[in-house]
């Protein structure tokens, strides 16, 4: 009997732990054509080891009705040619929490990116 009483809490409790283990993700695209911005000095010890990473992390707002959002990469100090080498955007709980509470018009984005050289 107390067999049976702890079967449901733990099978419950593994089901909510398996998906917020699945709510973290990053997704990275990368172009095959040209070559990407070097670092100068390299102090990573990830995939972007010699790539100069721009690193954004911002929370955005947008209408309960909009779709999607288009974030503008310009010619700056930071990229120079404007170019895209390699985005990646990474999804975590605290993204996804976020954008449960607010009913999707709030949420945390985290991209990285590498441009390309000119």
């Amino acid at each position: 009997m107390k067999l049976k009483r702890f079967i449901l809490p733990s099978f419950l409790l593994l089901f909510i732990a398996m998906l917020l283990l699945q709510s973290c993700y990053s997704v990275r695209l990368r172009s095959v054509e040209g070559a990407y911005n070097p670092a100068a000095p390299i102090v990573r010890d990830d995939y972007y080891r010699d790539m100069e990473v721009i690193e954004l992390d911002t929370t955005i707002t947008i209408g309960a009705t909009t779709k999607d959002f288009t974030l503008l990469i310009k010619k700056t100090d930071l990229c120079p040619s404007g170019k895209l080498h390699t985005v990646e955007y990474r999804n975590t709980l605290g993204a996804v929490l976020l954008s449960a509470v607010t009913f999707g018009r709030k949420r945390r984005v985290k991209i990285k990116y590498v441009c390309m050289k000119n």
